[in-house]
């Protein structure tokens, strides 16, 4: 089992920035790929990044490439999402995913991840 608790989340302008953290426990994440997706009130649960196991792989939504960086400090067993030059439709609920893989993968879909946190608001106000 694995436990996720997001951090990091608030309100912040257009342009500005946020990191937000995933700390994990019960198991080391050196052998699990993570994600991260979000929801915004009334929508689907989106991908936005995702790395693999080793976080020689990366994944980003279109909508976020470019400003958006994940990464992973396996000696904190935390993953990070640097979210850089927000805009009003980046407000969501974010989480954090986990899935064992020692694959080359960096798995975008929600059906691929086996443990979730509970999210944290990010509210990007004009």
């Amino acid at each position: 089992q694995v436990q996720l608790v997001e951090s990091g989340g608030g309100l912040v302008q257009v342009g500005g920035s946020l990191r937000l953290s995933c700390a994990a426990s019960g198991r080391t994440i050196s052998t699990y790929a993570m994600g991260w997706f979000r929801q915004a009130p009334g929508k689907d649960r989106e991908f936005v990044a995702a790395s693999n196991y080793r976080d020689s792989n990366t994944n980003y939504a279109d909508s976020v490439k470019g400003r958006f960086t994940i990464s992973r400090d396996n000696a904190k067993n935390t993953v990070y999402l640097q979210m850089n030059t927000l805009r009003p439709e980046d407000t969501a609920v974010y989480y954090c995913a986990a899935v064992w893989s020692s694959w080359y993968v960096a798995p975008i879909s929600t059906d691929q991840y086996d443990y979730w946190g509970r999210g944290t608001q990010v509210t990007v106000s004009s």
